[in-house]
């Protein structure tokens, strides 16, 4: 372990943890939390989320300034603040929770790909490209977390394009502008608020490298604050165009509406397939660092 590749910042912390908040809510649920809460009802929610998430991120950076962080992550930060008695049953609890976040994102990157192939978007279908995908990116993790790092930087690249078409498509205004609030017939803002707060959990996989990092003082708070910032520039933006461009049945129906209106199509499903295949490498990452903390 002592000749392993150490990361800074950027590379180990906020890469990870962007491309996880940019991720497969952005791209596939945006357009529906909109539809359904509204604009101002969606800007209540992102505020609200970020709020938590910036508060979850400031408590991590003071615990990471002030005491020797290792390997494992939220678990490791968590065992050494509360205490020995409810180590085992945090680090059960958070790799759970890792591991079964791969699923998500495996799922969300299979529902886009076999649709835009043509493929089963069955169950079946679904499985079996979640399947082949999670073996292929365990292999990666297996090849070298360094070779892992690398390739999230092409996958962030993709990102940022996606962003791009779509903020540079679009068209005119909408014909029917979205309501403030969703109104009757729609979501309420508790269920939204359910389907979006995951999307800004994502900064945990970049805590998550908390074991591979150079200087984890520095590099946990910088990265992490950094990551959740643009994550709520990112997202107060996307609210406000997406509610100027699209209407609210279109918005309720199509879960592909950002694909649609951007000015290139397949750099945003680039973009969804980078963003869903890094969250879940970033779980593959982060899950086996916390049972190795654990049995530390």
């Amino acid at each position: 372990m002592s000749g392993q590749k150490k990361f800074g910042a950027f590379d180990g912390v906020f890469t990870p943890s962007i491309l996880t908040i940019l991720g497969v809510i952005m791209y596939l649920r945006m357009g529906w939390v909109v539809g359904n809460a509204g604009l101002w009802g969606t800007l209540i929610i992102v505020v609200i989320a970020h709020i938590i998430s910036f508060s979850t991120g400031l408590s991590i950076s003071s615990i990471a300034t002030d005491k020797k962080v290792g390997a494992g992550g939220v678990y490791y930060v968590l065992s050494r603040s509360l205490g020995l008695p409810i180590w085992g049953a945090i680090g059960l609890t958070l790799f759970v929770g890792t591991a079964l976040s791969i699923s998500l994102y495996l799922v969300g990157f299979s529902e886009s790909f076999n649709s835009y192939l043509g493929l089963n978007t069955g169950v079946n279908g679904l499985r079996s490209t979640g399947s082949l995908f999670l073996l292929l990116l365990t292999v990666i993790a297996f090849i070298s977390t360094s070779v892992a790092i690398k390739t999230q930087f092409i996958i962030l690249a993709a990102i940022i394009l996606s962003l791009v078409s779509i903020f540079g498509g679009g068209g005119g205004p909408a014909a029917d502008a979205v309501p403030a609030f969703g109104g009757e017939g729609v979501a309420s803002l508790e269920t939204v608020f359910a389907i979006f707060f995951p999307a800004v959990t994502g900064f945990t996989a970049g805590i998550a490298m908390s074991g591979d990092l150079k200087d984890p003082k520095k590099d946990l708070p910088l990265g992490t604050i950094a990551a959740i910032s643009v994550g709520l520039v990112v997202y107060i933006a996307l609210t406000f165009f997406i509610s100027a461009k699209v209407e609210q049945d279109r918005l309720l129906t199509d879960y592909n509406i950002l694909t649609e209106i951007a000015y290139f199509g397949p750099a945003v499903i680039a973009g969804v397939w980078g963003a869903t295949l890094s969250s879940a490498i970033g779980g593959i990452l982060g899950g086996p660092r916390i049972l190795q903390a654990m049995s530390l």
